[in-house]
């Protein structure tokens, strides 16, 4: 496939200078532009890797048929095979991403801090363009986060990533348009939420929570958005090499992306919400209740 690439700064991708995780003095512009949907990124920040560690970038590290590596909150960890000194370097690096990412979130935007809630922390050691997936699950082509099985009733899913590979290879995104471009090219085109199949599906024990309007609002712009092709080639967007050491963050319920390749990557989700952003308007639940014209729970 063949898509646009822009050799001009793009809005909605922004660069922070800093060396260090836990970032001095935060700017006031730094909410308004990752709120606004934009795509935040640092080159400059450090995580050095142990004699050990560098080992364990293989993608024998994980289990068969398993995307990712994951690290719960509680210090278990799920994904990954090896010895048991393996593995307990693998907890301990990721740990430290954990908490690295932690630092640089709650530094970044310390009106978040005591809102947030962590969730598992994963490790990526497989090679994005080698993944086989259906066209839903294909995060080759542009989306916003929503998930089919997880409602989270417009609670924000904030992301921090950092690119790790030891062989010099490029994390490659394309970074697409506005929110608000997408909900006014696709919002009509979404079938009419109902009520009675989001309490079958969830009966039936394909959703672990019934899911809301907002929610499925929310996956049908995912979908619709997958599934367009032209969409896909055509529109406004700008692919951006991560080089390894890179650390960027984004809403990704809100910034639309595509993970074009790469290789090992670490990726920290926080949950946020809605209420304890800076500007709540800016959220995907304000903006498509003001469209709809209707409160979205």
């Amino acid at each position: 496939m063949l898509f646009i690439v822009k050799k001009i700064p793009y809005k909605q991708l922004i660069k922070i200078e800093s060396k260090s995780w836990l970032l001095q003095k935060p700017k006031p512009k730094w909410a308004k532009d990752i709120e606004d949907g934009k795509v935040i990124y640092f080159e400059s920040l450090q995580f050095k890797l142990s004699k050990h560690e560098k080992k364990l970038f293989s993608p024998t590290i994980i289990e068969p048929h398993t995307r990712n590596i994951s690290l719960n909150s509680n210090g278990s960890i799920k994904g990954a095979i090896g010895t048991e000194e393996d593995i307990k370097a693998l907890k301990a690096m990721i740990e430290r991403f954990r908490n690295h990412a932690k630092n640089l979130i709650y530094s970044a935007f310390p009106e978040y801090k005591p809102y947030l809630k962590l969730a598992p922390t994963s490790f990526r050691p497989l090679d994005v363009v080698s993944r086989n997936t259906s066209w839903r699950a294909d995060d080759k082509r542009l989306h916003v986060d929503a998930f089919p099985s997880r409602p989270n009733y417009g609670e924000r899913i904030l992301r921090v990533f950092i690119n790790l590979n030891p062989h010099g290879v490029p994390r490659v995104w394309r970074i697409g348009e506005p929110f608000e471009n997408i909900v006014e090219r696709y919002i009509e085109k979404i079938k009419p939420y109902s009520y009675i199949y989001a309490k079958l599906i969830n009966l039936l024990g394909i959703t672990k929570a019934l899911r809301s309007e907002y929610d499925h609002i929310m996956l049908g712009l995912h979908d619709a958005m997958k599934s367009d092709m032209q969409y896909q080639k055509k529109s406004p967007q700008i692919t951006i090499p991560f080089k390894p050491g890179a650390v960027w963050i984004c809403f990704s319920d809100q910034a639309s992306h595509a993970a074009m390749s790469g290789q090992y990557m670490m990726e920290q989700t926080f949950h946020l919400p809605v209420a304890k952003q800076y500007n709540p308007k800016k959220s995907p639940l304000e903006i498509l209740q003001v469209k709809t014209n209707k409160k979205l729970t």
